[in-house]
Formats: C-alpha cells, structure tokens, sequence
C-alpha cells in the first residue's frame, strides 16, 4: 500500500492527507479498538472532539498502539459550551487530560458560535505555549472564516467542512487559498446520501482503476488538495479506505465529477435557527 501524502500548514508542520475519523463512535470498548485498528492500518491522523464523547478511549488507544507519540497526528475540538476565552483555556486542559497528552497536534473551534474569537485567543495562547501545535476552525463558511482571519493574530491552519463530490464548496476552497487555510473533509462520503458508494458515475470511473465508488470520492478530494478523515470500525474497510495513493483520477475524471455539485448541504443547515439553538443545548460536561 502508498504510503499516505501530507501537506505543509501555514505554520510549516507536516499533516497527512488522510486521516481517521471517530464521529458518531460513543461505545468506549469499539472506538478504543476502533483507533487501535486504525493505528495498525497505518493512519496517523487521528480527528475527535469533546463533542464525540470519546476522547478518554481515544487516548487508550494511543497509549498502547506503539507508536512514538511524534509519528501521530491527533486533532480534536473546542465545543459550543466551551466557546470563550475562559471557557477554551480550562477546555484543551481538559481535552488534554482525556487524551493522556502533553501537546495536541491539532486544535479546532467545532462551530463558530458563542464567543469564538475569545475562544481562539486562548488557542492563540495554548498555541505559542506549545501545547497546540497548530490551530484552526470548522464549519466556517467563507465570510465567516474571512472575518476570522482578518480579526486574529495566528491565522488559521485549517477549515475543517462538509467536502464531497455533492457539496464541493469550490468558493469555499478558493478563500482558503487565499488565506493559506487548508481544507479538511468531514463527511467525505455524503454519510451515505446520494447512494455514494454504488454512484455510477463514481463506480464506472473506478472500474478504470480498480477501486470502489469510495475510494474514487477520496481520490477525488485528496486530489483537490483536501485531507480526509473516514469513518469506520471495521478493518477492511479502513484498508480499503487508505488504499487510495497508487493511483490518479484523470483530468477527466476530476471533470465528470465536478458535475455531481449540487451546491449545497443535504447533511446540515447551518444557517438553520432551530440548528444552532439544538447545538447550544448539547452539553459535553455536566
């Protein structure tokens, strides 16, 4: 299997183009031997939050995995509840607790909502400590994420947003080059939607190649430039998931499915008002 591709952030440390995610993985005993598993593939980027409830199974699995702590990229992110200067400092304490760490390789604000910028000067802070390697954001659409880099001081490393061959956010990615913010894919596979792994076009484009639908649609972002992070917790799939870097889709290809953009999210409305009040009323700690 290639051996993954990485790519340099603005503040010049290397993250991988491909990553393992732990979304929607409660049970501690799976997403423990989940990571474990993932770790043995061969990812190193590991991508959590204090949303996900599963930092602490996380950590176990870095601990016994093996592998020097440097050779691992883990990220995790700064809940709604938590978002203000006070609240962000005591949160990647916490965060950092839970994982068994001493410095975290990515820090991320989940939502820009609450008092994010407060929250990101504490990042700024915990960032030139040395207890962040890098820092960045979710889920900001660009005159969200214009207004954040024009308001900090450490620029963000990375936008973590809904990136797929049906939302391709291409105005998105163009503002990220801009300010030198690398994209990152959650949801790479549409959480299913658009019956993306059996997708003819996707599955006639993998024929060529011999590689699934879904090898083809991380193909396709990791291309683009964009890092992604699949979920799954069973060990097949996670090699399947990784076995994407001995091949290139053709300009053609890239072109075929550049077609499938439907412009917008079938996932989240984030300009939804009952959407951010649900989200404010999840509490990560008591």
């Amino acid at each position: 299997m290639s051996k993954i591709e990485t790519v340099k952030l603005n503040n010049g440390i290397e993250m991988p183009l491909e990553g393992f995610g732990v979304f929607q993985v409660p049970d501690p005993a799976v997403c423990e031997q989940a990571v474990l598993d993932a770790i043995a593939t061969g990812y190193r980027l590991i991508d959590t939050a204090a949303a996900y409830m599963n930092e602490e199974a996380v950590g176990k699995a870095i601990a016994k995995c093996g592998v020097p702590r440097e050779e691992l990229f883990i990220t995790t992110k700064l809940w709604v509840q938590d978002a203000s200067y006070e609240g962000a400092k005591q949160a990647i304490e916490t965060s950092m607790r839970k994982l068994g760490l001493s410095y975290i390789d990515l820090y991320l604000i989940h939502q820009p909502m609450g008092d994010y910028i407060g929250a990101y000067h504490a990042m700024e802070e915990a960032y030139k400590a040395g207890k962040l390697r890098a820092i960045g954001v979710c889920n900001c659409y660009p005159h969200v994420l214009a207004d954040i880099c024009e308001t900090v001081e450490v620029k963000p490393a990375v936008d973590q947003v809904e990136l797929h061959p049906f939302f391709q956010q291409e105005n998105a990615l163009s503002l990220m080059k801009e300010y030198g913010v690398h994209p990152e894919a959650w949801g790479p596979f549409a959480e299913g939607n658009h019956g993306i792994f059996t997708h003819p076009v996707l599955t006639k484009i993998g024929e060529k190649y011999g590689k699934s639908a879904a090898q083809v649609a991380l193909r396709w972002n990791a291309q683009r430039g964009v890092t992604v992070i699949p979920k799954s917790v069973h060990r097949e799939r996670m090699e399947q998931n990784l076995d994407i870097w001995g091949f290139a889709l053709s300009d053609e290809d890239m072109t075929e499915i550049s077609k499938l953009d439907i412009g917008h999210s079938e996932i989240v409305d984030h300009s939804d008002p009952k959407f951010v009040q649900m989200l404010h009323q999840v509490k990560v700690h008591a």
